[in-house]
C-alpha cells in the first residue's frame, strides 16, 4: 500500500478475486497497524488508468523500495506477492470517507474522522 497526496493506493492482479470484486463493489476497508494506534480506513476505490497517475504511483512505489514502472494499464516490476499473479498489476486509488483510529497503547481510546 502506498500513500501520497491524501490518497491510499494498492495493487491487484487483474485475475485476482480482489480486482474482480471491485468491478461489482468499489467500497473498501483498509487496515493499517501503527504505533500507538491502528487505523481502519473506509472509502471508495477506483482503478487508476491514466499514464500520469500510473507514473506518479510508480515513482512513489520505487521511492519506497518496490521498483515498479507503468506499462499496459498497470505496474510492472521484477517481483510482487505470488498471490497477485503476473503483471501488469492494476493500481487502485482509495478516497478515504471515514477513518477510525484505535489506541493500542496508553491512554487507548478511539477516534472517528470523516472526510
Amino acid at each position: 500500500m502506498f500513500y501520497t497526496d491524501g490518497r491510499f493506493y494498492f495493487t491487484a492482479g487483474p485475475g485476482t478475486r480482489k480486482a474482480k470484486n471491485f468491478e461489482h463493489n468499489p467500497h473498501v476497508v483498509l487496515s493499517v497497524a501503527t504505533e500507538p494506534f491502528d487505523l481502519a480506513i473506509h472509502g471508495t476505490a477506483r482503478r487508476v488508468t491514466d499514464d500520469d497517475g500510473l507514473e506518479q504511483i510508480a515513482k512513489v512505489a520505487t521511492a519506497q523500495g518496490w521498483a515498479a514502472e507503468p506499462r499496459d494499464g498497470g505496474l510492472w516490476a521484477e517481483y510482487s506477492a505470488p498471490s497477485a499473479g503476473p503483471p501488469p498489476w492494476y493500481v487502485y486509488e482509495v478516497t478515504p470517507e471515514t477513518v477510525f483510529a484505535f489506541g493500542t497503547a496508553e491512554p487507548y481510546g478511539a477516534e472517528k474522522f470523516e472526510f
